[in-house]
């Protein structure tokens, strides 16, 4: 996507996880100097605000650790997940009223907390597209000038995610599903300020609009996934519809990519999974990527394992230091991937690339919500005992499963979320 300047926006997330900046990252060709603008760690950030953003972060990610500690992690990480925990949506009612969480946030921005932030983008006022709702309400409540937009980045979500004063805030939302325009409703915010874009998926991937890219990896993703042609007996007509024509031998090694959360939680599943796989990844029968984010120590630890278990073969980490060259290199292992095994985190919306989803244990009420869409939406499915994936997952495969979630995904998922937003956004001139 290319944008004069005068088009361009400021892209402004946090690096609190890999969520919220994972979601901004397809959002890289629309902001301003090609920069994506992290809240919580932005060049000249005065002591005080950062301290408040560095509290923070640090206590998501120990109690993420610390929910894996038997019995007492399980209670203290359920206390913390009230807080931010999703209503049920029926029976539909007023759900506008701010919660503690809320309500104690909007008490530090009253100590100036995000004012720096605010005045430094005012400086050059033009669009703001935030992936979290924290800055989108600094840049309201200090009276940015120009529009402010919110990109949700859950299948549901809290009451947080709405303003204080919802009915008269001017902050306008990018919907990843239906539930979330619908909820967003039930929490006040007014209907014209909510757009069903769906999520912004990466280019990488994508390619342009009509999705060449993908169908074309789809394509050979299908041949892996379908060994004994099951699926394509019953559905030859559905796949020639959406995808290009199919080659006659697959580009790569049927591949299953399993990814661990920004904190480093899970990644002993990788090791149980890594181990059942031994054999078959020694005979070629199948390439792991494990998935080390920018956590050294989780690549360690997948390095420790692999060297425990003598592997040669058919293994890959990926790790990088720099958190847009991680993106970018996940992005392109993925086109090579056949299925991704994760926690229903925003990697569940990854799905519409034609991916199956394998779901990890969720953590945190958000998640719960995710792992609901994705089996709804029939493109994911429950792991069952990494100890013996070599069988499970294998039994799976033959009977084509595999296939059909991956197309699951690729139809019912909304793709074009990046170029949604852009419209709406930038409005260059090709899309008035």
């Amino acid at each position: 996507m290319d944008y004069s300047d005068k088009q361009k926006i400021w892209v402004v997330s946090v690096s609190m996880g890999y969520g919220h900046q994972r979601t901004a990252y397809p959002l890289k060709g629309l902001a301003f100097d090609g920069e994506i603008i992290n809240a919580n760690s932005y060049k000249g950030i005065p002591k005080k605000d950062k301290k408040v953003w560095k509290t923070t972060k640090k206590f998501y990610e120990s109690i993420s650790r610390f929910k894996r500690v038997p019995l007492i992690g399980e209670f203290f990480f359920s206390v913390f997940d009230r807080f931010q925990r999703i209503l049920a949506f029926y029976p539909k009612r007023d759900l506008s009223s701010p919660n503690f969480s809320l309500k104690r946030t909007y008490a530090l921005f009253k100590n100036g907390w995000g004012k720096d932030l605010v005045q430094k983008l005012k400086k050059k006022p033009r669009p703001i597209v935030s992936t979290f709702f924290i800055p989108a309400f600094m840049a309201e409540v200090f009276n940015y000038p120009s529009d402010i937009y919110c990109v949700v980045c859950d299948a549901d979500i809290a009451r947080p995610w709405a303003a204080l004063n919802p009915q008269s805030s001017r902050i306008k939302y990018f919907a990843p599903t239906e539930r979330v325009v619908e909820r967003l409703k039930l929490y006040g915010v007014k209907p014209q300020n909510i757009f069903l874009t769906g999520y912004p998926l990466p280019l990488e991937n994508i390619g342009s609009e009509d999705l060449e890219l993908l169908k074309h990896d789809l394509a050979h993703r299908l041949l892996n996934l379908d060994p004994k042609k099951r699926y394509f007996r019953q559905y030859q007509a559905l796949i020639d519809r959406y995808t290009v024509d199919l080659p006659e031998k697959s580009d790569h090694i049927f591949t299953v990519m399993f990814a661990v959360g920004g904190a480093g939680a899970q990644k002993e599943i990788g090791y149980r999974v890594l181990k059942s796989l031994k054999n078959k990844t020694q005979d070629g029968k199948i390439k792991l990527i494990l998935v080390a984010g920018i956590r050294e120590r989780v690549k360690n630890y997948f390095l420790n394992c692999i060297e425990r278990l003598d592997l040669k073969k058919g293994v890959e980490i990926i790790f990088n230091n720099k958190i847009n060259g991680y993106f970018k290199d996940f992005n392109l292992a993925l086109r090579k991937t056949d299925i991704l095994w994760t926690k229903p985190s925003e990697l569940s919306f990854y799905t519409g690339l034609g991916l199956p989803i394998i779901i990890a244990p969720s953590i945190g009420s958000q998640e719960n919500y995710n792992r609901k869409w994705l089996l709804e939406l029939g493109s994911g499915i429950l792991q069952n005992d990494p100890d013996h994936t070599d069988e499970w997952l294998f039994d799976l495969l033959e009977s084509g499963w595999f296939a059909e979630a991956a197309m699951q995904g690729f139809i019912e998922a909304e793709k074009r979320g990046v170029f949604n937003i852009a419209k709406i956004v930038s409005k260059p001139p090709d899309f008035r």
